[in-house]
């Protein structure tokens, strides 16, 4: 049994035998791989597939990186940036840059982004510390990775020289083609492979996500492990009565058949805030075609009460929320008592953050169901890997399911090349002179 918990009590929907059967048949259908998208099931057994010997080569090239570079800038944008990100600062102290003293390399991100900016700050800010870098990319010519990688690529030949560099270099692409791949058998770079059935959204758990959370110091075995537990209790075999990735798709196609067409997935945990990027993504590629879909949008708890709060309590009735609540903080800080108690908080003096911010969640979630939100909540037992490796799956496994279940295949993302192909035509890409004409035209 997974130590994850799903409370569906206050979403208004009673599950039903008939809700069960569907639910049942996408899973199976994700295991026996004859649905939609089937080329790109490898996810489904993918912790339980991870060998020690796997995980013994990704933390010995971590150890040479950990050995070689004070910052290892990680290169790859959506699927191949946000799973990493997400368990990181998960993970990691919320205020680890002002320590003096680093066991581990600072892991940084590039290629995410094509800001002018934010690449000069970068280069910048690591000017005065050794360098490595892992370029995370199937084909190697995706344009935001593939400029930021051309960039960085040269800032450590220029300081060390092709030789060395050659060593501060990794490339987790295709295993036997595409630019990348070519280029690291050209340069002698260590190689990670990016499995074929594996999509971009759904591979946090291979090298794409493994090798930089490995440098970082986080224990890559324990989030294998708790993935691999759930990846046990949401098997086929398991019932939707105790399957709670079935459990979630259910409810979440339902809210969406009665009118509710924006889920907001929240925590009151602010080093969560990137599960919810990386969610959203998941979600949102897997789901938004064929005119469907559930809008994913994310809040970090209490601070967007301040914000999004009004909205949530009291705009328009078409959306849901989902909160990621943690049983156990690793820390202990307790409320003083002031002898002037002009703030008037004596009445907390003696109780932990904790008890306070959980007290915040639940008067809130009631708030939010008197006003007509509906309310799902997850509940970890606290942040450690093994949690959030059992999170992913269970957000991944639901989101198969839910895709079945809502008609779609959540495996493909079709809509994605639209804006490529203005992009490419307004920089005059070779291959794409009509299309620039037509599109110059039009502005």
């Amino acid at each position: 049994m997974s130590s994850i918990k799903l409370d569906i009590a206050k979403s208004g929907v009673v599950i039903t035998e008939e809700m069960k059967a569907h639910a049942q048949q996408a899973n199976e259908l994700l295991h026996s791989g004859k649905g939609a998208g089937s080329d790109f099931l490898g996810w489904v057994h993918l912790p339980s597939s991870i060998d020690e010997k796997q995980i013994a080569a990704i933390e010995a090239q971590a150890a040479k990186l950990r050995a070689k570079a004070e910052v290892v800038i990680c290169i790859g944008i959506g699927g191949s940036y946000l799973g990493a990100k997400a368990v990181l600062e998960a993970m990691s102290n919320s205020f680890e840059h002002l320590h003096r003293k680093h066991e581990n390399p600072t892991v940084l991100f590039a290629g995410q982004n094509i800001s002018e900016d934010y690449t000069y700050e970068l280069l910048d800010a690591v000017k005065d510390y050794s360098i490595a870098a892992i370029v995370i990319s199937k084909s190697g010519t995706t344009t935001e990775p593939a400029i930021a990688f051309r960039i960085i690529k040269a800032e450590i030949e220029k300081r060390y020289g092709k030789e060395d560099a050659a060593t501060r270099i990794v490339a987790v692409t295709d295993k036997a083609r595409g630019a990348l791949k070519t280029l690291s058998t050209n340069e002698g770079y260590p190689t990670f492979v990016i499995p074929d059935d594996v999509g971009g959204r759904f591979s946090v758990l291979t090298p794409v996500g493994l090798l930089p959370l490995a440098v970082a110091g986080v224990d890559i075995k324990a989030l294998v492990a708790g993935a691999t537990a759930m990846e046990k209790a949401t098997d086929a075999s398991v019932p939707v009565d105790e399957n709670l990735s079935a459990q979630y798709a259910i409810v979440r196609n339902e809210l969406y058949r009665a009118g509710k067409k924006t889920e907001i997935l929240g925590s009151y945990e602010p080093k969560l805030q990137y599960v919810g990027e990386w969610w959203k993504q998941l979600y949102g590629e897997s789901e938004g075609k064929d005119g469907k879909g559930i809008f994913p949008a994310s809040v970090t708890l209490t601070a967007d009460l301040h914000s999004m709060g009004q909205y949530i309590q009291e705009g328009e009735r078409t959306l849901f929320e989902t909160i990621i609540s943690v049983a156990e903080s690793k820390h202990t800080v307790k409320v003083e008592s002031d002898a002037e108690n002009l703030d008037g908080l004596n009445f907390l003096a003696g109780k932990r953050i904790s008890q306070i911010n959980r007290m915040a969640e639940l008067g809130v979630q009631l708030a939010h169901i008197d006003g007509g939100v509906p309310n799902i909540r997850i509940e970890l037992p606290r942040i450690d890997e093994a949690s959030i490796g059992a999170l992913i799956y269970f957000f991944e496994k639901a989101c198969g399911i839910s895709g079945y279940l809502l008609g779609v295949n959540p495996f493909n993302q079709p809509g994605v090349e639209a804006y490529k192909k203005n992009m490419f035509a307004l920089l005059d890409k070779p291959g794409y002179e009509e299309e620039s004409k037509r599109i110059k035209a039009r502005l």
